[in-house]
């Protein structure tokens, strides 16, 4: 299961030269995760709270290829290259929005750990989220 989700970069951003700050693409990766978890029909707030799970990384590794700038549309595609029974492995690229000519800005693999909301102890991911990837969610 694939999802893609754009992206403008601001001013907030960058660095002085209007180059994004390395550690922006983490939140670009975050937002982009969100709202696959989102798009397949589950709310972070309402796991939490009726379902009392959350999600957190436990493992990333990342590899910058070009740098994005100030102002630039990006892409980020997000997807399940692994599930277990209390993670999921995301492979996570960034693209320039450029649709026939993009390029890839960074590559990573993140590792999320499903925890109890209160003990933030492992807990196995919820049978509905394993249910819709197994059957492939709404279509992304």
């Amino acid at each position: 299961m694939s999802f893609d989700w754009p992206i403008r970069v601001y001013y907030e951003d960058t660095d002085a030269g209007g180059v994004v700050y390395h550690a922006r693409y983490l939140h670009f990766m975050e937002r982009a995760r969100t709202e696959w978890l989102r798009h397949a029909g589950f709310d972070q707030r309402a796991l939490a709270h009726e379902a009392g799970v959350i999600f957190a990384v436990r493992d990333l590794q990342i590899d910058f290829h070009r740098p994005a700038r100030l102002d630039d549309v990006l892409r980020v595609h997000t997807e399940v290259a692994e599930q277990r029974r209390v993670s999921f492995s995301f492979d996570q690229k960034i693209f320039t929005d450029a649709a026939a000519d993009a390029e890839l800005l960074c590559h990573a693999r993140v590792k999320v750990a499903c925890l109890n909301a209160q003990s933030f102890a492992p807990q196995a991911i919820p049978e509905s989220i394993s249910s819709a990837l197994a059957a492939g969610a709404p279509p992304l």
